[in-house]
């Protein structure tokens, strides 16, 4: 039984991600500063700024998934999460290295692209947004994931290991389903993430499968789902709020505008979990 070390696993995604490993044979553990609300498997308290810890967490382990970090801009002061998104990452990458693991997957983000949390309006260069799309983020938040992304790039390179990074689009966990009404009907909410979304549950299978994928190098993938979040269609929703920006696709219905073609391609990877099924559209 292969063992995955899952930090984060306490947080909004952790426990779609534990579920999935356990579901196929994982030996996880949790590695968190803090306790879940449901212990699915062994928790173990970490500092993950502390390398000595990640060292001591990771012993024995076949691959890391890394979910930790601050998730948003501006919820701390911006030296405070660039230092944690960037030194737990770090410490991870550089443990897992040295150790001998040969799988790590580290959690980016949609945020690096700049749009999402930009505070001089900065819109998207081109739809669908896909992984060659400009990083110019002026938050902390988006560029910590851009360092990461580069750490990865560095610890590939110097020790071999398999490192993917999941530009994940707005987790969306089954019980946050019931918000949608709310805004599936107005296309100025939710524009700076090109009304993107990816089910917690299809974010754990992509996550799962970079373990499993071999030969990946150092890879950055978009996760999201098939479609986009809004009862709108998409060739309406650019046509409404961001009419000058190039489409590099013809739209034809609901389509996702955050690209997901290369993880798709690349990981034989197929979100399932799609909005409609949870919610009633009037």
């Amino acid at each position: 039984m292969k063992k995955v070390v899952i930090t984060g696993g306490s947080g909004l995604l952790g426990p779609a991600v534990i579920r999935e490993f356990l579901d196929h044979g994982y030996h996880v553990v949790n590695a968190d500063i803090k306790k879940p609300v449901e212990e699915l498997c062994q928790t173990v308290i970490v500092d993950l700024q502390n390398l000595g810890e990640v060292y001591g967490v990771l012993a024995g382990a076949d691959a890391v998934v890394h979910l930790a970090a601050i998730p948003v801009a501006y919820s701390h002061p911006n030296e405070v999460t660039f230092q944690n998104n960037v030194m737990s990452t770090y410490n991870i990458l550089e443990a897992a290295g040295n150790l001998g693991i040969k799988k790590a997957v580290i959690s980016s983000s949609e945020s690096s692209y700049g749009v999402v949390f930009s505070r001089k309006g900065l819109e998207p260069a081109y739809v669908p947004v896909d992984e060659d799309h400009p990083q110019l983020p002026d938050d902390s938040y988006g560029f910590s994931k851009i360092v990461n992304e580069k750490n990865a790039d560095m610890i590939h390179l110097r020790t071999g290991m398999q490192v993917v990074s999941m530009r994940l689009g707005n987790v969306i966990t089954p019980e946050m389903y019931s918000n949608f009404p709310s805004f599936i009907n107005d296309p100025e909410q939710r524009k700076v993430i090109v009304w993107s979304y990816i089910d917690a549950r299809d974010a754990a299978s992509a996550f799962r499968l970079a373990v499993e994928k071999d030969g990946l190098g150092s890879v950055a993938l978009n996760i999201a789902n098939d479609d986009t979040s809004m009862n709108i269609e998409s060739k309406t929703l650019m046509n409404t709020i961001f009419p000058n920006i190039p489409l590099k696709k013809e739209l034809t219905g609901y389509e996702t505008l955050l690209s997901n073609e290369k993880a798709k391609r690349l990981l034989g990877w197929q979100p399932v979990h799609e909005w409609r099924k949870y919610v009633t559209v009037n």
